[in-house]
């Protein structure tokens, strides 16, 4: 073999000659190199200075095995490229010199003609190296061209195919330095300006270069493995996320605040950039064919292979992020847009990388499941009760469509409750899930997906569907409650959310006055024992948080076990001890109860439900007639005017010894139930006990209160020491029946009563007011033989005159009056069928006297001021002493003070002014 000519060493003679030859030879050879040379510079490597000079730095790099470093500056005679890594060869230079062949054996840019770039900013191109050095010229190219009879084509000469040895060294500390001596209309300002845009992305293109320097300015990658996989590359500030697949590597841009910011907007790297563009939300750096200019794919390259590795690298983020790596859905931006994204989306599909809701392997997209609005908790509780379920912060509606890309299935509340159906779970856990299902429920819509989920109660059983069911209110029960009339709500797992969903709300009163519980008290059978205590347990357990006498009395029918072991109405037991028993009639209806159920339940539970310790108060709200159930009721309804709005009435009075009533009454005052009933003179309690209930051989409603001296000497004091409170079922001090008139008037007719005239006077006013009121039945009444005078005796009522003037009492014996007041002394006539005086007894004055006028006699003016009276009218005369003569009932002539005859002319003496004034004269 001929050794290398030390000038010349890469042979650019011979290799010269072997052009000029094939061009001598093929006059349309070198116009095909002009055309070819210009195609690639006008249109496949445009704009591609610095990438391709970058690309060859790198290939030096790998090729020598180091890191390499570029160096871009513009001195006095061009631009400098310089580089380190494997210096310029033999084949290098051949296939700088060949259009169509190339020195490089793996890698990008195998056809070798990327580096007519740069010819867009220079036909005079040196290339200086440590093992040899070459130049390509325009101009010499030209010469040469004459020199053999050549004619250079008019669009230019391939300035590429001669090259020439030189002898210039690369600059120090490189191992390669191209010079660009650049056309003058060329900005080497401009230039370097778009070289400091690019730099980045070579950086992240080519990681064989460490280090690019443009003019002054050093721009270096930094590579940091941060494990599975993952690097994190620095450049110029910013920073990316790099993953590696078997054919590509991806590049995720981390934003300041370290949270991935998705592309969504660039090309196919391959591996610098093309003119594929691209959709995804990574940087793509792909080894895959592209067509001689780099531009394109080459038809039917493998793109699905660049995805392959995708979902790993994904997995290998920090959970948060990988969401950021889902294609967003949209329109593709090419065909290998198109491609590509599907690719990706398939392997993403397909491979586990999205995380899990319970912090377990990642979950094949296309196996997981997202429920919107999921949160930490509602992920805990739903951890075994929905496979595959997607971490909560991906179940927002921000991410929906990005997971509906990767085929995520969705599910909604609805799909909740349907999955809840018939699950086993602790009540507490049931309570857990109603607390993280709450914040989802945000309209109506969500509640009524949510109608059907299952609901634990208070017995055991899980039902579907709040809606039939009920919470309890401060219903102060321990533990569950056994309710089969009612689907009560377990308290463990009671919360707010199921009244949200239609769960109804009661209190201990509402589920004790349930209708459906009477009914399930009427079913008991008495035969079993186990149903009847169950039953009893719920109810008094119940019955212990309620108000006194808040419960129906239907709960009456409770069955209860008595002392001999029997299954008997909780209404016709006492509890052991009870008062009650001491004053009842020796063979009452009433058992005790059981003392073991007595020990095990609150006295007060027990009462509540009937079970006697006094007397127990009956209470029914807008009642209508006698159905309560209550001794003599109908006939205290016939003494009602209009239906009370709520009957308080105290049962069992008719069980009360007679003898006992004493005893009774003291128990009836004591208890604050029944001595507000005491209280009521028109309820029935107060009517039942005036009318049958005895003390001291008289019915209560025959005695007085002590303090009420209305009719003292005709009635007797009440003698118990609780008087005051029995006051309403005592007699009035106003005459409001007709027992009460037909007592009055034969306490009046007792020679043996001694009632003072003032007591008289009040009791026969207050039986003319009764009778005049329409109170009193006539017909119920037996009239005695005798009646009361004022003066205090008892006579015949043949000989009894009701005055009904005032001064027709002066002439008629006090023995004889009966009166009460004068406006009603008609009434009280009617009433004892007596004569009126004025029907009775007539009279006339029998002397003159001196006629006068009112206003004109000092002592009339005085009586009348001194009465706080009008001055009586008409005529008037005065005599000093006034005698009237009687006919009638009454006979004979009488003194009298003031007299008014048949003419209305009132007659009157100096004594008789003042009660012929207080009077009003002849106009009474």
């Amino acid at each position: 073999m001929t050794p290398p000519d030390p000038a010349d060493p890469f042979g650019t003679a011979a290799l010269r000659d072997g052009t000029l030859l094939a061009w001598q030879a093929s006059p349309t050879r070198l116009r095909e190199d002009t055309a070819t040379e210009s195609d690639l510079v006008r249109a496949g490597y445009r704009d591609r200075v610095l990438t391709e000079l970058a690309q060859n730095a790198a290939d030096a790099a790998t090729r020598a095995g180091t890191a390499g470093a570029m160096r871009v500056w513009v001195g006095d005679d061009g631009l400098h490229v310089a580089n380190t890594g494997a210096p310029l060869d033999g084949p290098g230079v051949q296939a700088l010199t060949a259009l169509r062949a190339s020195a490089k054996t793996a890698g990008v840019g195998r056809f070798g003609v990327g580096f007519t770039a740069v010819l867009s900013v220079s036909d005079d191109i040196e290339i200086r190296s440590r093992t040899g050095s070459v130049r390509f010229s325009g101009e010499r190219t030209r010469t040469v061209l004459r020199e053999h009879d050549l004619t250079p084509p008019r669009s230019g000469v391939p300035v590429l195919r001669l090259a020439w040895p030189t002898a210039a060294p690369p600059v120090s500390g490189f191992d390669t330095e191209i010079v660009l001596r650049l056309r003058p209309d060329v900005d080497a300002r401009a230039l370097l300006g778009g070289f400091r845009d690019e730099v980045a992305d070579l950086l992240l293109e080519l990681p064989a270069l460490g280090s690019v320097t443009i003019g002054g300015a050093e721009f270096t990658c930094v590579r940091t493995d941060l494990g599975d996989g993952i690097h994190e590359i620095a450049v110029a500030g910013r920073r990316w996320w790099e993953g590696e697949g078997p054919h590509a590597r991806w590049l995720a841009p981390v934003g300041d605040t370290g949270e991935i910011a998705p592309v969504g907007d660039d090309v196919l790297r391959a591996p610098t950039r093309s003119d594929e563009e691209l959709s995804l939300p990574v940087l793509v750096i792909a080894d895959v064919p592209m067509q001689p200019d780099r531009r394109r794919l080459l038809p039917g390259a493998r793109v699905d292979r660049i995805a392959e590795g995708y979902a790993r690298f994904a997995a290998s983020l920090p959970a948060d992020q990988r969401i950021a790596l889902v294609p967003v859905p949209g329109f593709a931006r090419s065909e290998a847009d198109g491609l590509l994204r599907e690719a990706v989306l398939a392997e993403l599909r397909t491979h586990p990388w999205l995380p899990a809701a319970d912090g377990d392997d990642d979950l094949v997209p296309e196996r997981a499941t997202a429920l919107d609005g999921l949160t930490e908790e509602l992920a805990e509780a739903l951890a075994d009760v929905v496979p595959g379920l997607v971490a909560p912060a991906l179940c927002s509606p921000r991410y929906a469509s990005v997971l509906g890309a990767v085929d995520v299935h969705r599910i909604g509340p609805a799909r909740i409750a349907e999955l809840l159906t018939g699950l086993d779970r602790d009540p507490r856990w049931w309570c857990r899930l109603y607390d993280a299902l709450e914040p989802l429920v945000v309209d109506s819509v969500v509640a009524e997906e949510l109608a059907s989920i299952p609901v634990p109660l208070s017995d055991g059983r899980l039902v579907t569907g709040p809606r039939t069911t009920v919470l309890g209110s401060d219903l102060g029960v321990g533990g569950p409650l056994a309710l089969p009339w009612v689907r009560l709500v377990h308290p463990d797992a009671a919360h707010p959310l199921l009244a949200r969903l239609g769960a109804g709300t009661v209190t201990a009163v509402d589920l004790l006055s349930d209708p459906a519980l009477f009914a399930a008290v009427e079913d008991v059978d008495p035969d079993d024992a186990d149903a009847a205590a169950e039953l009893a347990d719920t109810v008094l357990r119940l019955a212990e948080h309620v108000p006194a006498g808040a419960l129906p009395r239907e709960l009456g029918a409770l069955l209860l076990p008595d002392t001999d072991g029997e299954l008997v109405p909780a209404d016709e037991l006492l509890l052991p001890g009870a008062p009650l028993a001491a004053v009842l009639v020796d063979k009452s209806p009433f058992g005790t109860v059981d003392s073991e159920t007595a020990d095990r339940y609150a006295a007060d539970s027990l009462r509540a439900v009937g079970v006697g310790w006094g007397f127990t108060v009956l209470r029914a709200d807008l009642p209508t007639g006698p159905d309560h159930d209550l001794p003599d009721e109908e006939q205290w309804w016939d003494t009602v005017d209009t239906d009370p709005d709520t009957l308080v009435a105290v049962r069992d009075l008719d069980l009360v010894d007679e003898t006992r009533w004493a005893q009774a009454l003291s128990l009836l005052a004591a208890d604050p139930d029944t001595a507000a009933a005491l209280a009521d003179r028109d309820g029935y309690t107060a009517w039942w006990l005036r009318t049958y209930a005895v003390l001291d051989g008289q019915p209560l409603g025959r005695l007085r209160a002590p303090d009420d001296l209305t009719f003292e000497g005709l009635l007797d004091p009440c003698p118990h020491p609780d008087a005051e409170q029995l006051r309403a079922c005592l007699a009035a001090s106003a005459v409001d029946s007709t027992a009460l008139a037909a007592l009055l008037l034969e306490r009046l007719a007792d020679p043996n009563r001694h009632p003072t005239p003032a007591v008289v006077a009040a009791a026969h006013s207050a039986l003319a007011g009764a009778y005049g009121a329409g109170v009193l039945d006539v017909t119920e009444l037996d009239l005695p033989d005798a009646v009361r005078s004022i003066a205090g005796t008892v006579v015949d009522a043949t000989d009894g005159l009701v005055p009904d003037r005032p001064w027709l009492a002066a002439v008629i014996p006090a023995e004889r009056i009966v009166i009460g007041a004068t406006a009603t002394a008609r009434a009280l006539a009617e009433l004892l069928d007596l004569p009126l005086a004025s029907d009775a007894v007539s009279a006339e004055p029998t002397g003159p006297g001196r006629a006068t006028e009112w206003s004109r006699e000092p002592q009339a003016v005085l009586a009348a001021a001194t009465a706080g009276v009008p001055l009586p009218r008409g005529p008037l005369t005065v005599h000093e002493r006034l005698v009237v003569r009687c006919a009638g009932a009454v006979t004979g002539e009488h003194d009298v003070a003031w007299w008014v005859d048949r003419s209305g002319t009132t007659h009157c003496t100096a004594a008789g002014f003042a009660a012929a004034v207080a009077s009003g004269g002849a106009g009474t």
